[in-house]
């Protein structure tokens, strides 16, 4: 074991190949990821800019798709710009301390995702299955209070493992076959040097109960959510309601479908170049549909960001 922490540091820097390709090929690649970045930043900031200068949307449901627009921007910024960087780079290399930084706010800005996704369960939850409750319950402070448990809770949940990870012995090889720092190849790349099972088994178990016990909770709140739809008097509120919950089912599908393919068992080796595909699904494509997603469907958005975008 001292042996082992010795070398933890032996490696000062990573090799991230990124998407190996003709020089031509990674000037096209990074077009097209430009392209979907400036859009994705210019989506996000036009909902939360909407939110802020439209006072209808001073409402708890507009307050955290706004906090998730938000934390979407935070979100491809941890990984976008390096990868964007990368494909135009000749040595395509990071150093240890920014890679496990990136591993930490990657990874931290996930599971703040995990939980505004429950969080918004939460409040359709309340505004469709109790509506009689819902003004009393949630209120403004209320909500500010559950968007700063998921911007603290999401920060602290993963920190423990990352720094475990940075006690890993990695010992000489450094080459991630990926476009950013992510657990399972880090973990494949000290796994050479020295047994970490240990590592591994925590890991993997707080992605799952953080993967598993939102998703559920989600699941189960739209299942009630959809229940009550259903047996509604209004076809007006009908449409209304399932129009709301489907786009945030939407969201849910799209993340929780990648996110569980790759961390509910980290470093068992899927297929790489399926893996980093999946990687770039959840990471770079989910918030870019995101605001498509939130907005088509939503009268009262569309309104608001025909506002901002006119200027009026």
């Amino acid at each position: 074991m001292t042996s082992a922490r010795n070398t933890s540091h032996a490696v000062s820097y990573f090799i991230l190949l990124g998407f190996p390709s003709r020089r031509e090929m990674q000037f096209f690649l990074f077009s097209i990821f430009f392209m979907i970045y400036i859009l994705t930043l210019l989506g996000n900031m036009a909902i939360v800019f909407a939110v802020h200068w439209d006072h209808r949307l001073h409402t708890p449901m507009y307050i955290l798709l706004a906090n998730f627009s938000f934390l979407e921007i935070c979100y491809v910024n941890s990984d976008v710009p390096n990868m964007l960087a990368n494909l135009l780079s000749i040595t395509k290399t990071i150093s240890f301390t920014r890679c496990l930084l990136q591993l930490y706010f990657f990874f931290s800005l996930g599971t703040t995702e995990c939980l505004f996704l429950s969080i918004m369960a939460y409040d359709r939850f309340l505004a469709i299955c109790r509506p009689l409750h819902y003004p009393t319950v949630m209120t403004i402070r209320f909500c500010g209070s559950l968007v700063i448990f998921c911007w603290v809770y999401g920060f602290l949940w993963f920190l423990i493992p990352v720094i475990l990870i940075t006690q890993l012995p990695f010992c000489g090889p450094n080459v991630i076959d990926d476009f950013l720092c992510d657990l399972s190849p880090l973990l494949d790349l000290a796994a050479v040097c020295a047994p970490i099972s240990g590592t591994v088994l925590i890991c993997g178990t707080m992605s799952s109960l953080l993967i598993f016990a939102t998703f559920f909770y989600i699941i189960g709140s739209y299942a009630l959510v959809l229940r009550a739809v259903v047996w509604m008097p209004s076809a007006a509120g009908s449409k209304k309601a399932f129009s709301t919950c489907s786009s945030h089912l939407a969201v849910v599908t799209l993340f929780y479908g990648s996110v569980m393919i790759t961390y509910v068992s980290p470093g068992s080796g899927q297929a790489k170049g399926m893996q980093k595909f999946i990687t770039l699904f959840y990471s770079v494509l989910t918030p870019f549909f995101n605001p498509m997603i939130y907005s088509l469907r939503n009268k009262e958005m569309k309104d608001a960001l025909k506002k901002v975008i006119g200027g009026s």
